[in-house]
């Protein structure tokens, strides 16, 4: 398993080798190891395979019922590499930024039902 277009363990321009560090087949989550030559230094690349989370987001969206009594509602699934990085960005932590994110037209993918948060 690898990124399209990487072919892993191989030298690329600028200096750069990567090597597949892990790969986890459940979440889709791959970890790569990248090592810098001009700068002596690596880093971690993480991605994630997110068709399947999209295409159950979409099935759920359609299936949904269109009122929203109750207090509990599932609104979103979002895949984890991205949860991160929005935590990093503090938008999880930050109730109106997140459902600001929420709302956006572009992460409509992420929602599991229609509406305003």
């Amino acid at each position: 398993m690898h990124s399209p277009g990487v072919t892993p363990g191989v030298f690329f321009g600028g200096g750069m080798t990567q090597r597949l560090f892990d790969h986890d087949p459940v979440s889709g989550i791959t970890t790569w190891f990248q090592y810098h030559d001009e700068n002596d230094a690596f880093s971690l690349h993480t991605v994630q395979e997110t068709d399947d989370v999209v295409d159950a987001n979409k099935r759920d969206f359609n299936g949904a019922a269109s009122n929203w009594r109750g207090d509990m509602h599932k609104v979103a699934s979002i895949p984890m590499t991205l949860y991160m990085d929005l935590k990093k960005q503090g938008i999880i932590d930050d109730e109106k930024a997140f459902k600001k994110w929420l709302n956006d037209p572009d992460n409509r993918y992420f929602r599991t039902r229609p509406g305003k948060v």
